[in-house]
């Protein structure tokens, strides 16, 4: 069909690569820059296979391994789509979800732009007997993407259940005659429908009806239906329904503007309530509160002080909610059974001042893939035997990378002008004292993100150069409570921006930073932040990277508004985002294409041309407003790549990009 192919060659696992030759203690450029060995490592249900993401001539491909054998993987690979996830469905069977950029057609509102689409398609251990999933549904050309499965319902040995969006236009008579019956407007424009799957042959068949509005199923395992979610467009409220005897009843409303959604992750490990994710008495960090849909009554399961919950931790067979996780410095993980929690330390006692999970586990629990990393030790994943406890490596991420090569990562926290603390991480360069140093200042993207203690091959390949590099956690940032968080509302390019400027002038008071060699690089918001800082803080910075940034915000919010049909939810995010959700003096004072004539040193702009996050117009008008003004731009365009920096190749060219640029700018 064209999607994906079964390869011949082979890929080693279980055994680390071959390094390219590479000076010790400088590492080439490849080593950080291609795509990890292996990611997405998962095991079957039946504990017999795991499949993995592994990188195969720089781009990514699913290998098939039968445990115990030494026979050559299963491979598939794709020429034209990327394989971005896998999932087990059953013993036999996978889903894989490719994504790719093309431009809309003809037919289409905004005919000619560039959209993302992404596809599942079903495959058996041998990498045959390929299906895609709603190929034959009328309505698979109007959906971007296929939904994650609500249930996999391994007792049913071919179906699965998908939510999947059904435009009005597309219905046949027989689905009109079947929507009237059931008391539904056949007139909504779309909806978000559940549908029974059929994973051996990719067909599809109406399980239940949404209404417009639906944003969320949920099931019980065991195919069949609990409850959903549906938001109000209009008032921004969001709905948990139970289907009660055929019948939905409104359990629980919430507050979903702002970008907020309701906070129901899913249902208890037991089945009898569901997990919600909500604010604390405090009002300020959240917690994990478990709702009894019979009683209502509400019992709180989990909640950590000073920091926000990550997320629930999902049983990947049943879709439950059995644990939690949030960040401190590092990733943490707490289960609410006393087995899986045991498992969790057990884990972490074998692995100590690593961060480590069961990123996948069978159904008898008796195999389980533990992934384990820090900021010198790159993911590396083992397979877990807990019947005979042995671990066998079953492969690093970045096998060309040691130790040596990498920088310390330690908290680098500081105190804003206003007096908020600002937490924030400083790599130091392997090898080197804290004294003077060539210095990057690397601000996440978002920015509803945060940076926490891990591998991250930016940072350490540019501390791997000589740099140091301090990523800060600017107000707006995630995972420190809800009154952090919406400090940085209406503070776009404002006062999240002069958290970062604090972070810089700490680092020369504290004789770490050269004032006179500190760059600031950034990629999507963060390379919005390079570019605000290199023109309304120009004394600070000898240079500026932007990967991907925003160079006019108000350009950009138009365009967040038409991709989304310029719905309510839309428009109150971006009202808190950036104080307005259209032009305003304030987006107008903060855009830094505007005030190109105040930049004063020389900037890299680096842009996938299949950017559908951030459109490389975003930096084509930066690069005319600052060579109209005459400075110093180099405009870098990285061919048939996107946002994510899906491909080696072009992860590579960045990389090298970046590594001239701060060589002959704030270079030794």
């Amino acid at each position: 069909m064209g999607w994906i192919q079964t390869a011949s060659a082979a890929i080693v696992l279980l055994w680390p690569g071959v390094a390219a030759a590479q000076t010790p203690g400088h590492p080439r450029v490849e080593a950080f820059g291609q795509l990890p060995d292996l990611s997405n490592t998962v095991l079957s249900p039946d504990g017999t296979h795991v499949a993995v993401l592994q990188s195969l001539g720089g781009r990514p491909v699913l290998c098939i391994y039968t445990i115990g054998a030494t026979t050559t993987p299963a491979i598939i690979r794709s020429d034209d789509w990327i394989i971005g996830d896998v999932r087990w469905v059953k013993n036999d069977r996978l889903i894989l979800y490719l994504t790719k950029d093309a431009k809309l057609g003809a037919g289409y509102e905004h005919s000619g732009r560039l959209a993302s689409w992404g596809r599942a398609v079903s495959v058996d251990l041998s990498g045959g007997n390929q299906r895609v999933l709603f190929k034959h549904n009328v309505s698979l050309a109007n959906n971007g993407g296929i939904a994650e499965p609500s249930d996999i319902d391994l007792d049913d040995p071919d179906n699965i259940y998908i939510p999947f969006y059904v435009y009005s236009n597309t219905l046949t008579p027989d689905e009109e005659a079947m929507r009237s019956s059931a008391g539904k407007d056949i007139n909504d424009m779309f909806r978000f429908d559940l549908f029974k799957v059929n994973v051996r042959t990719g067909d599809d068949t109406k399980f239940e009806y949404g209404d417009y509005g639906t944003r969320e199923w949920f099931m019980d395992g065991r195919g069949h239906i609990v409850g959903r979610v549906d938001r109000d467009v209009e008032s921004l409220e969001g709905h948990l329904k139970l289907l009660d005897k055929d019948e939905w009843r409104d359990v629980m409303t919430a507050d979903v503007s702002g970008g907020h959604g309701t906070g129901i992750l899913g249902l208890s490990d037991d089945g009898t309530a569901f997990i919600r994710e909500t604010y604390s008495e405090d009002g300020d960090t959240d917690e994990l509160v478990r709702v009894d849909m019979a009683a209502g009554k509400e019992t709180v399961l989990f909640k950590i002080p000073h920091f926000d919950i990550a997320g629930g931790v999902e049983d990947e067979w049943t879709g439950r909610i059995v644990g939690a996780s949030y960040i401190d410095d590092r990733h943490e993980y707490v289960y609410f059974d006393p087995k899986r929690e045991a498992l969790q330390r057990g884990i972490e006692a074998a692995f100590p001042g690593l961060s480590v999970a069961a990123a996948s586990i069978d159904v008898a629990r008796n195999l389980v893939i533990v992934d384990a990393e820090g900021p010198r030790n790159p993911p590396a994943y083992y397979l877990l035997d807990r019947v005979s406890h042995q671990a066998t490596l079953i492969g690093k991420t970045y096998p060309d990378l040691e130790a040596s090569d990498l920088g310390e990562m330690k908290p680098y926290s500081y105190t804003a002008r206003d007096g908020l603390a600002i937490p924030a991480y400083l790599t130091l360069p392997p090898g080197k004292p804290a004294k003077n140093l060539p210095t990057v200042i690397f601000p996440h993207g978002g920015p509803a993100d945060r940076d926490e203690i891990g591998f991250d091959w930016w940072a350490q390949f540019m501390a791997n150069r000589g740099y140091a590099v301090l990523q800060p956690n600017f107000r707006g940032s995630t995972g420190y409570g809800r009154k952090f968080q919406d400090a940085g509302n209406g503070q776009w390019g404002l006062k999240m921006q002069d958290d970062i400027t604090d972070g810089v002038k700490k680092l020369i008071a504290d004789g770490i930073a050269d004032p006179k060699r500190i760059c600031i690089v950034g990629a999507s918001y963060g390379g919005y932040a390079a570019l605000a800082g290199a023109t309304f803080t120009p004394d600070l910075y000898a240079c500026a990277v932007s990967f991907a940034g925003v160079s006019d915000t108000a350009a950009l919010i138009r365009y967040v508004r038409s991709e989304s049909d310029n719905d309510a939810a839309t428009r109150s995010y971006l009202q808190a985002l950036h104080g307005s959700d259209e032009d305003s003096e304030q987006i107008r004072a903060t855009s830094p294409v505007r005030h190109a004539d105040q930049v004063r040193c020389p900037i890299l702009l680096l842009h996938g041309e299949n950017d559908t996050t951030v459109p490389i117009a975003q930096s084509e008008a930066e690069e005319a407003a600052l060579q109209s003004a005459g400075k110093k731009v180099t405009f870098v365009r990285i061919p048939n790549d996107d946002h994510h920096l899906l491909l080696a190749a072009t992860r590579v060219r960045t990389l090298k990009e970046i590594e001239s640029f701060l060589a002959a700018n704030i270079g030794s």
